[in-house]
């Protein structure tokens, strides 16, 4: 996951920053965790399997909705640059 997210943002991502955010979407109910089985090769330390809630799904939808709002009418000003 950390990853996939420091190629999409094309910047580097810490770790704790990753795990951080998560547990704060997982506390406002937008993703669910459950943790798997551990292995020697993680030093005993179990996965994390993440899903998103229904609720998560809500959420993303409304800021995709509201970023497009924000977006309308810079098409112009954009087009210049």
């Amino acid at each position: 996951m950390q990853k996939e997210i420091e190629e999409r943002a094309g910047r580097r991502v810490s770790r704790g920053a990753l795990y951080v955010t998560l547990d704060r979407l997982e506390e406002k109910g937008y993703v669910r965790s459950r943790p798997g089985a551990s292995t020697a090769a993680r030093g005993g330390r179990p996965r994390r399997y993440l899903a998103v809630s229904p609720a998560g799904i809500e959420a993303l939808q409304g800021s995709r909705s509201m970023l497009r709002n924000l977006s309308t009418g810079l098409e112009g000003v954009l087009d210049e640059r």
